[in-house]
Order: structure tokens, then sequence, then C-alpha cells
């Protein structure tokens, strides 16, 4: 089947946060939406189909997920990423984020520190304070096109309140796909430090050529008993209302405490359509995710030329994986707030500001370019031509 990611779909009246709540998200109704992550693509048709099939159903009880729900991921995982799991490892978790809440309360004390690695994904800070916790930052550092990790300036922070360690894997927002000797060093400090890591690997299937997902806990033996390992297939087949994470855990005396925490919370049943949508899309909807990453692929070289030739102040810090891409806006000469003032009231549209993902993104923006080209292009010549306007 062929899959037309061209087709501009109407998300107006979905209650969709990226569209219907401009005004309450950033005081205009005009502003072209290119921010939070989901895309403006249909899921795969045999997702739809399985839907309408337990939609018409019409009972919609308490529900687990069966075995084919199971083994669906463990397929996938084997298949793409080359890991082999368990389904006992598998525990059902309603998102990422929440989950990330609950593996710092099944794992530290208040007062404890928790390791980031600025710019990232901004809900890991409040997941890490609302726990009691503090942050340690060891922050990425931009070399020539590309940010790799500092692991000197990680040993040299390093004490015993140190417990957990948040992987973004590929790292959201600045796209890295994370090689086997980098992971494998980060691994080596952990283990020695005794400090377990919380793997976000939930944009592991959104991969350009040339790069290679690795799950950290595939490794060793080692590292998989000493890393928590966090995906969904919401990011890859465009799921993200349905509520379903899978936190996979190999080691017994881990699963177990967060499983009780989960319990104290009263984490039981998954929602219906979420399991019926996981299995439908890691059995059946490999076909429309290689399409997709062709025609994302094509949106990246879209974005990538474009502001090389008509927005040249604006760097493109090329990702590597995800649907994101990290904008280096610094020569517009913009303080934070007038950046961020000049892309909403000016330009029309509407990004992630850099510094919501920590001090070391001030200066950035954050772009959604998973959306039909023509929509990329509209949000493109908006900035372009207020850039214009500015110079």
């Amino acid at each position: 089947m062929n899959y037309n990611f061209d087709q501009i779909i109407n998300r107006e009246n979905t209650d969709s946060v990226k569209w219907n709540f401009n005004k309450e998200c950033f005081g205009a109704e005009d502003v072209l939406p290119m921010w939070v992550a989901d895309m403006d693509f249909a899921a795969p048709q045999p997702v739809i189909e399985a839907l309408i099939r337990r939609v018409k159903h019409g009972i919609y009880g308490y529900s687990r997920g069966s075995e084919g729900h199971y083994d669906s991921l463990i397929t996938w995982m084997e298949k793409r990423h080359n890991w082999r799991i368990e389904k006992e490892w598998i525990t059902f978790c309603p998102g990422v984020v929440p989950a990330l809440h609950w593996l710092v309360k099944a794992f530290t004390n208040p007062g404890d520190r928790v390791v980031v690695q600025e710019p990232v994904y901004h809900p890991f800070f409040r997941v890490i304070k609302n726990n009691g916790c503090e942050i340690l930052n060891n922050p990425l550092q931009l070399a020539g096109e590309q940010y790799v990790m500092d692991l000197a300036d990680l040993e040299r922070q390093l004490d015993t309140r140190v417990k957990l360690f948040f992987l973004c894997n590929p790292h959201n927002p600045v796209g890295r796909v994370w090689d086997k000797e980098e992971l494998m060093a980060l691994g080596k400090i952990c283990l020695k430090n005794n400090i377990i890591i919380v793997a976000d690997e939930i944009h592991s299937d959104i991969i350009f050529p040339g790069y290679k997902h690795i799950p950290l806990a595939a490794l060793s033996a080692e590292l998989a008993q000493n890393t928590v390992v966090c995906t969904s297939p919401s990011k890859t087949f465009n799921l993200a209302g349905l509520q379903i994470s899978n936190i996979i855990i190999a080691n017994p005396v881990l699963r177990r405490k967060f499983r009780s925490i989960l319990e104290l919370n009263q984490i039981h049943s998954p929602n219906t359509f979420a399991i019926t949508a996981q299995e439908a899309a890691y059995s059946q909807g490999e076909e429309w995710l290689e399409q997709l990453l062709g025609y994302l692929e094509d949106n990246l070289k879209c974005l990538s030329e474009f502001i090389a030739r008509e927005i040249p102040r604006i760097k493109l810090i090329k990702p590597q994986g995800t649907y994101l891409a990290w904008l280096d806006c610094r020569d517009l000469r913009l303080e934070p707030a007038a950046l961020k003032e000049f892309l909403l009231n000016r330009a029309r549209v509407a990004l992630n500001d850099g510094s919501v993902f920590g001090q070391s993104g001030n200066g950035f923006e954050r772009i959604n370019i998973a959306c039909p080209r023509a929509l990329l292009l509209q949000g493109l010549r908006r900035i372009k031509n207020a850039c214009q306007e500015l110079f």
C-alpha cells in the first residue's frame, strides 16, 4: 500500500493540543504550529482498521495485553534493533513521562541527584524536581556540526548522591543517535559508580540513513542489569493520544521496585484501544514506517536546503534521528524572550523555544518536520520573510 504523506488532514475540532489550543498556548490563533512532537500524518491503515473493529464490538471494559500484544513488541525489538527481550521484562505504563516520574520515585530518595544532559527534553527536569531530587547537569558540547557527550565533566561532578542517569537516545532535541563507543563509555562510568541508567528510547524507530539505534541494554549483560529502557509506539506510529508505553527492565530487583510503585499508584489496566493499536502497529505497520522514513528524509533535505539558501543566519544541527530538528538562531542576535516573540508575532510560527530544554538551549529553537511538505515550506517561508524584515 502506498501512503500519501503529502495529504493535509484538517485537525481542527479534534481536541488536538497542537492545532486547537494556539490561543491558550501562544496567545494567538493564527500561528502555524510546528512544536509539539506529534505528526500530522494518519496512522498506518492496519492500525485504523484494527481500532474500527474494536470500536464496533461495542464493549470497552477493563483490558490486559494479550500474548499477541507482547509478541508483537518482542518481535519488533528483535527485528528492528537486534535486541531479544523477554515478556516478563515488559511493564505497561500510560506514557514515558509518567514512567520517568515513577522510576525516580522507585530508585531515589529526596535529596538524591539525577544526571541529565542539557539541552534535553524538558519534562526530565520536572519529574526530578517533583520527587525532591536535584538535577546534575552534564551538558552536551556542540563540536562543529554535532553534539557530543562530555564524559570527563560527568566524572568530575559525580558523588555518592547520584543515583540515576537520564539518557535520551535518540536525543531530543539535538537529534544525536549515540554510537556504540559513546554508550559503552557512559555505561562503564555508571556501572563503576552504581548509577542506574534510565534510557528514554521513545524515538528509536525514527533513524535517518547512515545511523543505527543501539538499545543501551543490548550492549552487555552487565548493562542490561543496570538499565531501564523506556519505549512506546507513540512517536513511531503517531499514537501519542492513546497513552501507552512499555518499560523494559531485565533486572528482576529493579523491576519489582518499579512495579511496586505502580501498584501504590493504582496503575493497572492499559487503555483498551491502546493495546489494540500497539499490536496492529508492531505486527503490520512496518511498511508504513519505511515509507514515512523516506518522506521524513526528504523533508529534512528540504529543510536543510531551504535554510542554507534562504535563511543563512539560521544554522541547522542536522538530526541523525527523530523528526525534530534543532535550529541555531544565535546569529539573529536576539535574546531568548525576544527570539520567542519574534517567531510568534513576526513569523507567526510556533516552535519549541530552546530555553525550555535548559540554559544551553538559549538561542536555539526546535522544529517538528513530521508534517506534509507544503506545511513545512509554509512555515519556513514565514520565518524567511520575518528575517528579511529583521535585517
